[in-house]
Protein backbone atom coordinates (compact mmCIF):
# COMPACT_ATOMS: atom_id res chain seq x y z
CA UNK A 1 0.00 0.00 0.00
CA UNK A 2 1.68 3.21 -1.18
CA UNK A 3 2.30 6.16 1.11
CA UNK A 4 1.22 9.45 -0.43
CA UNK A 5 2.52 13.00 -0.15
CA UNK A 6 -0.43 15.21 -1.08
CA UNK A 7 0.52 18.73 -2.18
CA UNK A 8 -2.56 20.84 -1.57
CA UNK A 9 -3.72 24.34 -2.47
CA UNK A 10 -5.89 24.56 0.66
CA UNK A 11 -5.03 24.58 4.35
CA UNK A 12 -6.36 21.62 6.30
CA UNK A 13 -8.35 23.69 8.81
CA UNK A 14 -10.06 25.90 6.24
CA UNK A 15 -13.82 25.96 7.03
CA UNK A 16 -14.74 25.14 3.43
CA UNK A 17 -13.45 21.66 2.79
CA UNK A 18 -12.35 20.92 -0.75
CA UNK A 19 -11.30 17.95 -2.84
CA UNK A 20 -7.92 18.04 -1.13
CA UNK A 21 -9.08 17.26 2.40
CA UNK A 22 -11.71 14.78 1.24
CA UNK A 23 -9.32 12.88 -1.02
CA UNK A 24 -6.73 12.71 1.77
CA UNK A 25 -9.36 11.21 4.07
CA UNK A 26 -10.62 8.71 1.51
CA UNK A 27 -7.08 7.61 0.66
CA UNK A 28 -6.44 7.05 4.37
CA UNK A 29 -9.72 5.15 4.75
CA UNK A 30 -8.56 2.87 1.95
CA UNK A 31 -5.34 2.05 3.80
CA UNK A 32 -2.83 4.64 2.52
CA UNK A 33 -0.80 6.87 4.79
CA UNK A 34 -1.03 10.51 3.70
CA UNK A 35 1.21 13.51 4.35
CA UNK A 36 -1.00 16.51 3.61
CA UNK A 37 1.10 19.57 2.65
CA UNK A 38 -0.78 22.82 3.14
CA UNK A 39 -1.03 25.55 0.51
CA UNK A 40 2.19 27.08 -0.80
CA UNK A 41 0.37 30.24 -1.96
CA UNK A 42 -0.08 30.69 -5.69
CA UNK A 43 -0.58 34.45 -5.53
CA UNK A 44 1.03 37.28 -3.54
CA UNK A 45 -0.45 38.32 -0.21
CA UNK A 46 -3.35 40.78 -0.26
CA UNK A 47 -4.27 43.25 2.43
CA UNK A 48 -7.84 42.03 2.58
CA UNK A 49 -9.42 38.60 2.47
CA UNK A 50 -7.94 37.21 5.68
CA UNK A 51 -4.41 36.66 4.35
CA UNK A 52 -2.71 38.06 7.45
CA UNK A 53 -4.64 35.67 9.67
CA UNK A 54 -3.55 32.76 7.51
CA UNK A 55 0.07 33.93 7.73
CA UNK A 56 -0.12 33.96 11.53
CA UNK A 57 -1.62 30.47 11.58
CA UNK A 58 1.04 29.24 9.16
CA UNK A 59 3.79 30.62 11.39
CA UNK A 60 2.36 28.74 14.37
CA UNK A 61 1.93 25.46 12.50
CA UNK A 62 5.08 25.78 10.38
CA UNK A 63 7.38 25.58 13.37
CA UNK A 64 5.99 22.17 14.32
CA UNK A 65 6.60 18.71 12.89
CA UNK A 66 3.74 17.14 10.92
CA UNK A 67 0.67 16.87 13.12
CA UNK A 68 -1.61 13.85 13.04
CA UNK A 69 -5.16 15.02 12.32
CA UNK A 70 -6.86 11.64 11.94
CA UNK A 71 -5.94 8.01 11.41
CA UNK A 72 -3.48 7.80 8.54
CA UNK A 73 -3.28 11.56 7.83
CA UNK A 74 -0.56 13.98 8.92
CA UNK A 75 -0.50 17.70 8.06
CA UNK A 76 2.64 19.76 7.46
CA UNK A 77 2.72 23.55 6.98
CA UNK A 78 5.77 24.68 4.98
CA UNK A 79 7.17 28.11 5.85
CA UNK A 80 7.35 29.42 2.29
CA UNK A 81 6.83 32.89 0.85
CA UNK A 82 3.41 32.93 -0.89
CA UNK A 83 3.27 34.01 -4.52
CA UNK A 84 7.04 34.41 -4.70
CA UNK A 85 8.13 36.00 -7.99
CA UNK A 86 11.72 37.14 -7.28
CA UNK A 87 14.32 34.49 -8.24
CA UNK A 88 15.89 34.56 -4.76
CA UNK A 89 12.50 34.10 -3.08
CA UNK A 90 11.70 31.20 -5.38
CA UNK A 91 15.06 29.61 -4.65
CA UNK A 92 14.46 29.94 -0.90
CA UNK A 93 11.01 28.37 -1.24
CA UNK A 94 12.43 25.41 -3.14
CA UNK A 95 15.09 24.81 -0.49
CA UNK A 96 12.64 25.09 2.38
CA UNK A 97 10.18 22.74 0.70
CA UNK A 98 12.81 20.21 -0.37
CA UNK A 99 14.45 20.03 3.05
CA UNK A 100 11.22 20.18 5.01
CA UNK A 101 9.59 17.43 2.99
CA UNK A 102 12.67 15.24 3.25
CA UNK A 103 12.62 15.55 7.04
CA UNK A 104 8.85 15.06 7.31
CA UNK A 105 8.83 12.02 5.04
CA UNK A 106 11.80 10.52 6.84
CA UNK A 107 10.12 11.02 10.20
CA UNK A 108 6.98 9.26 8.96
CA UNK A 109 8.98 6.49 7.30
CA UNK A 110 7.79 7.32 3.77
CA UNK A 111 9.92 5.65 1.09
CA UNK A 112 9.29 6.01 -2.65
CA UNK A 113 5.85 7.40 -1.93
CA UNK A 114 3.53 8.92 -4.51
CA UNK A 115 3.28 12.67 -5.03
CA UNK A 116 -0.39 13.56 -5.48
CA UNK A 117 -0.55 17.26 -6.28
CA UNK A 118 -3.22 19.91 -6.77
CA UNK A 119 -0.70 22.68 -7.36
CA UNK A 120 -0.27 23.50 -11.07
CA UNK A 121 3.14 25.06 -10.30
CA UNK A 122 4.49 21.93 -8.61
CA UNK A 123 7.52 21.61 -10.88
CA UNK A 124 8.51 25.19 -10.08
CA UNK A 125 9.01 24.32 -6.42
CA UNK A 126 9.61 20.60 -6.21
CA UNK A 127 11.57 17.94 -8.11
CA UNK A 128 9.51 14.76 -8.51
CA UNK A 129 12.57 12.48 -8.53
CA UNK A 130 12.13 11.11 -4.96
CA UNK A 131 8.59 9.91 -5.73
CA UNK A 132 7.50 6.68 -7.38
CA UNK A 133 4.52 8.25 -9.15
CA UNK A 134 3.49 11.82 -9.91
CA UNK A 135 -0.27 12.40 -10.02
CA UNK A 136 -1.86 15.74 -10.90
CA UNK A 137 -5.47 16.27 -9.84
CA UNK A 138 -6.86 19.35 -11.61
CA UNK A 139 -10.07 20.51 -9.95
CA UNK A 140 -10.33 24.15 -11.09
CA UNK A 141 -9.07 26.59 -13.68
CA UNK A 142 -7.01 28.27 -10.98
CA UNK A 143 -5.53 30.74 -13.44
CA UNK A 144 -9.02 32.22 -13.95
CA UNK A 145 -9.36 33.20 -10.28
CA UNK A 146 -8.80 36.87 -9.34
CA UNK A 147 -5.21 38.08 -8.83
CA UNK A 148 -3.62 34.87 -10.12
CA UNK A 149 -0.54 35.00 -12.40
CA UNK A 150 -2.49 33.36 -15.21
CA UNK A 151 0.16 32.96 -17.93
CA UNK A 152 2.69 31.58 -15.45
CA UNK A 153 0.21 29.07 -14.03
CA UNK A 154 -0.81 27.86 -17.50
CA UNK A 155 2.82 27.33 -18.56
CA UNK A 156 3.73 25.39 -15.41
CA UNK A 157 0.52 23.36 -15.55
CA UNK A 158 1.25 22.20 -19.08
CA UNK A 159 4.74 21.12 -18.03
CA UNK A 160 3.28 19.28 -15.05
CA UNK A 161 0.78 17.42 -17.22
CA UNK A 162 3.54 16.32 -19.59
CA UNK A 163 5.66 15.04 -16.67
CA UNK A 164 2.89 13.40 -14.63
CA UNK A 165 2.24 9.68 -14.68
CA UNK A 166 -1.50 10.40 -14.57
CA UNK A 167 -3.78 13.44 -14.65
CA UNK A 168 -7.25 13.49 -13.12
CA UNK A 169 -9.71 16.27 -14.03
CA UNK A 170 -13.14 17.19 -12.67
CA UNK A 171 -14.85 18.85 -15.63
CA UNK A 172 -15.17 18.37 -19.40
CA UNK A 173 -13.47 21.74 -19.99
CA UNK A 174 -10.44 20.70 -17.96
CA UNK A 175 -10.35 17.40 -19.86
CA UNK A 176 -10.38 19.25 -23.16
CA UNK A 177 -7.61 21.65 -22.16
CA UNK A 178 -5.26 19.22 -20.38
CA UNK A 179 -5.69 15.86 -22.12
CA UNK A 180 -3.54 16.92 -25.11
CA UNK A 181 -0.54 17.06 -22.78
CA UNK A 182 -0.91 13.58 -21.26
CA UNK A 183 -2.45 10.42 -22.76
CA UNK A 184 -3.25 9.17 -19.24
CA UNK A 185 -5.81 11.86 -18.43
CA UNK A 186 -8.99 10.67 -16.69
CA UNK A 187 -12.25 12.54 -16.10
CA UNK A 188 -14.01 12.13 -12.76
CA UNK A 189 -16.55 14.80 -11.72
CA UNK A 190 -16.61 16.19 -8.23
CA UNK A 191 -18.50 14.06 -5.73
CA UNK A 192 -19.78 14.25 -2.15
CA UNK A 193 -19.58 12.53 1.20
CA UNK A 194 -22.94 10.85 0.78
CA UNK A 195 -23.13 9.38 4.27
CA UNK A 196 -22.37 12.75 5.84
CA UNK A 197 -24.90 14.78 3.89
CA UNK A 198 -27.41 11.95 3.98
CA UNK A 199 -27.84 12.77 7.66
CA UNK A 200 -30.13 15.56 6.47
CA UNK A 201 -32.74 12.87 5.79
CA UNK A 202 -32.78 11.65 9.40
CA UNK A 203 -35.97 12.53 11.32
CA UNK A 204 -33.84 12.82 14.46
CA UNK A 205 -31.70 15.67 13.10
CA UNK A 206 -32.82 19.10 14.31
CA UNK A 207 -32.85 22.14 12.03
CA UNK A 208 -30.69 24.88 13.63
CA UNK A 209 -32.75 27.61 15.34
CA UNK A 210 -31.34 30.48 13.27
CA UNK A 211 -32.56 28.78 10.10
CA UNK A 212 -35.79 27.39 11.52
CA UNK A 213 -36.80 30.93 12.53
CA UNK A 214 -36.82 32.10 8.91
CA UNK A 215 -40.11 31.95 6.97
CA UNK A 216 -40.43 29.43 4.17
CA UNK A 217 -39.86 28.62 1.49
CA UNK A 218 -36.12 28.74 2.24
CA UNK A 219 -33.80 28.69 -0.77
CA UNK A 220 -30.17 28.15 0.14
CA UNK A 221 -26.66 28.41 -1.13
CA UNK A 222 -23.79 26.89 0.87
CA UNK A 223 -20.19 27.76 0.00
CA UNK A 224 -17.92 30.66 -0.82
CA UNK A 225 -19.94 33.80 -1.54
CA UNK A 226 -17.60 35.25 -4.14
CA UNK A 227 -18.34 37.53 -7.08
CA UNK A 228 -16.12 35.65 -9.52
CA UNK A 229 -18.35 32.58 -9.20
CA UNK A 230 -21.81 33.61 -8.01
CA UNK A 231 -24.16 35.77 -10.03
CA UNK A 232 -24.94 38.25 -7.27
CA UNK A 233 -26.98 40.51 -9.56
CA UNK A 234 -29.21 37.56 -10.45
CA UNK A 235 -29.74 36.81 -6.76
CA UNK A 236 -30.59 40.41 -6.00
CA UNK A 237 -33.16 40.59 -8.81
CA UNK A 238 -34.74 37.32 -7.70
CA UNK A 239 -34.97 38.44 -4.10
CA UNK A 240 -36.56 41.77 -5.05
CA UNK A 241 -39.14 40.09 -7.29
CA UNK A 242 -39.96 37.31 -4.81
CA UNK A 243 -40.24 38.92 -1.36
CA UNK A 244 -42.06 35.84 -0.03
CA UNK A 245 -39.03 33.62 -0.52
CA UNK A 246 -36.21 33.49 2.03
CA UNK A 247 -32.77 33.43 0.40
CA UNK A 248 -30.26 31.85 2.78
CA UNK A 249 -26.51 32.23 2.16
CA UNK A 250 -24.17 30.13 4.29
CA UNK A 251 -20.42 30.65 3.96
CA UNK A 252 -17.69 33.30 3.95
CA UNK A 253 -18.11 36.43 1.88
CA UNK A 254 -15.27 37.29 -0.51
CA UNK A 255 -13.36 34.02 -0.27
CA UNK A 256 -10.77 34.27 -3.04
CA UNK A 257 -12.19 37.63 -4.13
CA UNK A 258 -12.05 40.38 -1.48
CA UNK A 259 -13.68 42.82 -3.90
CA UNK A 260 -16.99 40.94 -3.60
CA UNK A 261 -19.73 43.47 -2.80
CA UNK A 262 -22.89 42.14 -1.16
CA UNK A 263 -24.14 45.47 0.23
CA UNK A 264 -27.23 45.50 -2.00
CA UNK A 265 -28.18 41.97 -0.95
CA UNK A 266 -27.74 42.75 2.74
CA UNK A 267 -30.31 45.52 2.45
CA UNK A 268 -33.05 43.08 1.43
CA UNK A 269 -35.22 41.74 4.25
CA UNK A 270 -35.60 38.31 2.65
CA UNK A 271 -31.85 37.71 2.13
CA UNK A 272 -30.12 36.16 5.12
CA UNK A 273 -26.35 35.81 5.53
CA UNK A 274 -25.80 33.18 8.23
CA UNK A 275 -22.01 33.22 8.04
CA UNK A 276 -19.64 30.26 8.09
CA UNK A 277 -20.84 26.97 9.54
CA UNK A 278 -18.71 23.97 10.41
CA UNK A 279 -18.75 21.05 7.99
CA UNK A 280 -20.39 18.87 10.65
CA UNK A 281 -23.30 21.33 10.89
CA UNK A 282 -24.09 21.49 7.19
CA UNK A 283 -26.48 18.48 7.00
CA UNK A 284 -28.71 20.11 9.63
CA UNK A 285 -28.79 23.36 7.66
CA UNK A 286 -29.52 21.57 4.40
CA UNK A 287 -32.38 19.73 6.10
CA UNK A 288 -33.97 23.11 6.79
CA UNK A 289 -33.80 24.27 3.17
CA UNK A 290 -36.53 23.69 0.60
CA UNK A 291 -33.98 23.56 -2.20
CA UNK A 292 -30.32 24.15 -3.01
CA UNK A 293 -29.28 27.00 -5.29
CA UNK A 294 -26.27 27.24 -7.60
CA UNK A 295 -26.72 30.66 -9.24
CA UNK A 296 -23.40 30.65 -11.10
CA UNK A 297 -22.04 33.08 -13.60
CA UNK A 298 -20.92 31.85 -16.98
CA UNK A 299 -17.24 32.76 -17.31
CA UNK A 300 -13.92 30.97 -17.93
CA UNK A 301 -13.70 29.88 -14.28
CA UNK A 302 -17.21 28.45 -13.89
CA UNK A 303 -17.19 26.79 -17.31
CA UNK A 304 -14.19 24.75 -16.13
CA UNK A 305 -15.60 23.91 -12.69
CA UNK A 306 -17.80 21.19 -11.26
CA UNK A 307 -19.48 22.66 -8.15
CA UNK A 308 -18.90 20.44 -5.14
CA UNK A 309 -22.24 21.52 -3.67
CA UNK A 310 -24.18 19.82 -6.48
CA UNK A 311 -23.93 16.28 -5.13
CA UNK A 312 -23.95 17.50 -1.53
CA UNK A 313 -27.38 19.04 -2.12
CA UNK A 314 -28.58 15.86 -3.83
CA UNK A 315 -27.23 13.58 -1.08
CA UNK A 316 -29.12 15.70 1.45
CA UNK A 317 -32.30 15.12 -0.55
CA UNK A 318 -32.66 18.72 -1.69
CA UNK A 319 -33.98 19.67 -5.12
CA UNK A 320 -31.34 21.62 -7.05
CA UNK A 321 -31.78 24.70 -9.24
CA UNK A 322 -28.53 25.62 -10.98
CA UNK A 323 -27.05 27.55 -13.86
CA UNK A 324 -26.62 25.19 -16.79
CA UNK A 325 -22.82 25.22 -16.91
CA UNK A 326 -21.05 22.63 -19.07
CA UNK A 327 -20.10 20.19 -16.31
CA UNK A 328 -23.67 19.83 -15.02
CA UNK A 329 -25.30 19.07 -18.38
CA UNK A 330 -24.96 15.26 -18.01
CA UNK A 331 -26.96 15.50 -14.76
CA UNK A 332 -29.92 17.45 -16.14
CA UNK A 333 -32.15 14.51 -15.22
CA UNK A 334 -31.73 15.11 -11.48
CA UNK A 335 -31.64 18.91 -11.32
CA UNK A 336 -33.37 21.91 -12.82
CA UNK A 337 -30.70 23.55 -14.98
CA UNK A 338 -31.42 26.94 -16.46
CA UNK A 339 -30.00 30.07 -18.00
CA UNK A 340 -28.50 32.56 -15.51
CA UNK A 341 -31.45 34.95 -15.65
CA UNK A 342 -33.90 35.89 -12.93
CA UNK A 343 -36.83 34.78 -15.11
CA UNK A 344 -35.40 31.31 -15.78
CA UNK A 345 -34.42 30.78 -12.15
CA UNK A 346 -37.82 31.91 -10.87
CA UNK A 347 -39.59 29.46 -13.20
CA UNK A 348 -37.32 26.60 -12.13
CA UNK A 349 -37.74 27.41 -8.44
CA UNK A 350 -41.53 27.49 -8.77
CA UNK A 351 -41.33 24.07 -10.46
CA UNK A 352 -39.15 22.63 -7.70
CA UNK A 353 -41.29 24.05 -4.88
CA UNK A 354 -44.39 22.54 -6.51
CA UNK A 355 -42.70 19.12 -6.42
CA UNK A 356 -42.70 18.88 -10.21
CA UNK A 357 -38.94 18.48 -10.64
CA UNK A 358 -36.82 15.31 -10.48
CA UNK A 359 -37.99 12.95 -7.71
CA UNK A 360 -36.25 12.30 -4.41
CA UNK A 361 -35.50 8.65 -5.15
CA UNK A 362 -33.88 9.54 -8.46
CA UNK A 363 -31.78 12.30 -6.87
CA UNK A 364 -30.56 10.05 -4.07
CA UNK A 365 -29.72 7.22 -6.46
CA UNK A 366 -27.46 9.47 -8.54
CA UNK A 367 -25.87 10.98 -5.43
CA UNK A 368 -25.09 7.51 -4.08
CA UNK A 369 -23.15 6.75 -7.26
CA UNK A 370 -20.89 9.78 -6.77
CA UNK A 371 -19.01 9.50 -3.48
CA UNK A 372 -15.42 10.20 -2.47
CA UNK A 373 -14.73 6.59 -1.57
CA UNK A 374 -16.06 5.29 -4.90
CA UNK A 375 -14.21 7.91 -6.93
CA UNK A 376 -10.94 7.38 -5.07
CA UNK A 377 -11.17 3.62 -5.57
CA UNK A 378 -11.67 4.18 -9.30
CA UNK A 379 -8.68 6.53 -9.45
CA UNK A 380 -6.50 4.03 -7.63
CA UNK A 381 -7.57 1.34 -10.12
CA UNK A 382 -6.47 3.60 -12.97
CA UNK A 383 -3.11 4.15 -11.27
CA UNK A 384 -2.64 0.41 -10.66
CA UNK A 385 -3.00 -0.24 -14.39
CA UNK A 386 -0.28 2.34 -15.09
CA UNK A 387 2.15 1.33 -12.34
Amino acid sequence: MADITLLSTADWDHPLWTNKQHVACSLADLGHRVLYVESLGLRPLRRGGGDLGRVWQRLRHGLRPPRRVRAGVWVWSPLVLPGASHPLARWLNRQVLRLGLAIARMGLGFRRDWLWTYNPKTLAVLAPAPYRQLIYHAVDAIQAQPAMPAAEIVAWEQQLCRRADAVFVTSPQLLSSLAPFNPHTFFYPNVADGAHFGRALSPDLTVPPDLAALPGPRLGFVGAISAYKLDLALLETLARRQPGWSFVLIGPVGEGDPQTDVAALRQLANVHFLGVRNYDQLPAYLKGLDLGLLPLQRNPYTQAMFPMKFFEYLAAGRPVVATAINALQPFAGVALLCEPTAEAFATAIHTALAGAGPGLEQRLRVAAAHTYRGRTQAMLSDLARLD
